[in-house]
């Protein structure tokens, strides 16, 4: 009897031994996969759902969760350089089931058409994304738009061109501004522009070493990432290194650079910023230029913060975003009344 239960237990144990091993030698083997899949199971369990849309030849990506029509605003989420629709989910995650959400890969990232550099500008982005506000029908009512860094260059351009569109405004962290202070990454650029290093861009990593610099750089939180999770994440980015090379070009020339700064004066919508204090890709001193242009904005300034605000203060960030929209209710309610 002892026997019987001494080889059943041996067996349990191989069996179960099988799905850790695999997991193991996946993690080990080909950790960019693994990632994949990691990514598949939050959409899967925050109840996303991947969707295509078409503009002609132009394809886009996104995922969406709820109906739009409900008591708030529907919110679209414009990611930042070299990033995907994916970078929401930890913020998805704390936002309310039955909000109405659309996160887009923004042009020539993820699965959206790659096409070329008429795309990757800002103006070309914001047409673009406008193209699959469009599409998606989105512009049948208000929304709420939300972008962060390069995303939200782009949504306070959006705003500026499209303002019958938006109910309100998030911008975290956006670039595209005249920054009083130069952030790190700036005198970084700066440095290696004069030594002649042109081709080495700390956001574009090739190496596990580079990866974790560049996490370091965008983030106030250390994040412990083993060997293996830094190579699978530099493993998913080489392909398209080339890409991102491009995309940054771009967003850097004369006429990228500042467009934020350049369209402030026509952003009407109600706007909220957020922005982490100890960011070093684009200075904190930043917030102070939007509150000085448009003295109307809230702003949140989070202590212990960089520049991945979205990773780092996810729950906060989803907070902000649904009593900024709350208040905006409140607001609009009032002046029909009024």
């Amino acid at each position: 009897m002892d026997m019987d239960v001494a080889n059943m237990l041996m067996l349990a144990g191989s069996t179960l031994a099988l799905p850790i091993l695999a997991f193991l030698a996946s993690f080990l083997l080909w950790p960019a996969a693994l990632i994949k899949v990691y990514y598949w199971y939050w959409r899967r369990r925050l109840g996303l759902q991947v969707d295509y849309v078409s503009c002609g030849s132009y394809r886009f990506c996104y995922s969406q969760r709820g109906k739009p029509g409900g008591s708030t605003p529907s919110i679209l989420m414009l990611h930042g350089f070299s990033a995907h629709k994916d970078m929401w989910l930890s913020v998805v995650k704390f936002l309310p089931r039955n909000q109405h959400l659309v996160c887009v890969d923004m042009p020539g990232h993820e699965g959206t058409s790659r096409t070329g550099p008429e795309d990757y500008s800002i103006e070309g982005q914001v047409t673009r994304i406008h193209q699959f506000v469009q599409g998606v029908g989105l512009s049948r009512h208000h929304f709420h738009l939300v972008g962060t860094s390069m995303g939200g260059n782009v949504a306070g351009v959006y705003a500026a061109r499209y303002p019958s569109n938006l109910s309100g405004l998030t911008l975290i962290c956006p670039a595209g501004l005249v920054y009083p202070v130069d952030s790190v990454f700036v005198r970084r650029l700066k440095e290696l522009e004069s030594s002649g290093q042109t081709e080495s861009i700390p956001l574009i990593p090739s190496t596990p070493q580079q990866m974790e610099d560049m996490l370091k750089l965008c983030s106030y939180v250390r994040f412990k990432m083993p060997q293996q999770v830094l190579q699978g994440l530099v493993d998913v980015r080489i392909p398209h290194n080339d890409f991102y090379r491009e995309v940054f070009m771009e967003i850097v020339r004369e006429e990228s650079r500042h467009s934020l700064q350049d369209n402030l004066h026509l952003i009407t919508a109600p706007l909220q910023v957020i922005w982490g204090k100890h960011d070093q890709v684009v200075d904190v001193s930043g917030a102070s230029v939007l509150q000085e242009a448009l003295p109307g904005c809230q702003v949140a300034l989070l202590d212990n913060c960089g520049h991945s605000v979205v990773m780092e203060r996810p729950r906060r960030t989803a907070q902000l975003i649904m009593d900024f929209l709350s208040a905006q209710e409140v607001n609009g309610s009032a002046k029909k009344l009024s």
